[in-house]
């Protein structure tokens, strides 16, 4: 079967499933048309990029000064709470949608690249996520964003830390409970050694910082050089 045959069977196909269950922008709700993939062509058109690679000692990274050295922070879009674009990490992260999220970091890196932000990290570690917690999901999200980086970097994604004990949820938490959630809750995983490498920490979100702070200070002590990505951030100023 060539190529072109391959490809218009799938198209069919999808084009019959999304008559019998139509496919739903998770932004607007309006049924994806065929070519379009996780989010319509109009709201990823519309997408709130931050464009915080284009600032150097951006908010983002703000986070980090004084507590942690960092290489540089971007993440790709701005979250609100009760935005539209919300839905997209509630899918990506509840739903059962981390393809989403390693199709948009996809798209994130290719934007990106002008910046060279991302070009200097060697491996990729994503934020972990407590085997308990991992089993009841079936997945974890950071793990497909960092991917979704790798199928453009061309780097691998290394599983370096681990979470060491269940933890609840940080969504609700103020930020005061978010860092005190995270002390000692990560550690090298013993799966690779990071000592003198570049590396890219990833997760789907930034809030206040804890999370990535904590595992951004284990990979520094272990002798890495730290980048920070994450697909989504709060408003930070």
């Amino acid at each position: 079967m060539t190529n072109r045959l391959a490809d218009s069977i799938a198209a069919t196909v999808r084009a019959a499933l999304d008559t019998l269950m139509p496919r739903l922008c998770p932004v607007c709700g309006k049924p994806l048309l065929g070519h379009e993939r996780w989010v319509c062509v109009r709201c990823l058109d519309r997408l709130p990029v931050t464009h915080l690679e284009d600032t150097e000692f951006n908010v983002m990274e703000q986070l980090f000064a004084g507590q942690v050295p960092i290489e540089r922070a971007t993440a790709y879009f701005y979250y609100e709470k009760d935005a539209p674009y919300a839905a997209i990490l509630h899918d990506i992260k509840y739903h059962s949608m981390p393809g989403m999220g390693r199709w948009l970091a996809a798209q994130a890196a290719r934007q990106m690249a002008p910046s060279g932000i991302l070009a200097q990290a060697d491996c990729i570690v994503p934020v972990p996520m407590h085997r308990t917690k991992l089993a009841k999901r079936g997945y974890n999200q950071s793990e497909r964003i960092a991917r979704g980086l790798a199928d453009v970097l061309g780097i691998p994604v290394v599983e370096a830390l681990k979470a060491t004990r269940p933890h609840d949820t940080q969504t609700r938490k103020s930020a005061h409970e978010r860092w005190v959630n995270s002390q000692g809750l990560y550690a090298l995983s013993g799966k690779a050694d990071v000592d003198g490498h570049n590396v890219l920490l990833v997760d789907d979100v930034v809030t206040t910082g804890a999370t990535l702070l904590t595992c951004a200070r284990v990979l520094h002590s272990a002798g890495a050089r730290v980048w920070v990505f994450t697909l989504a951030a709060a408003r930070l100023t």
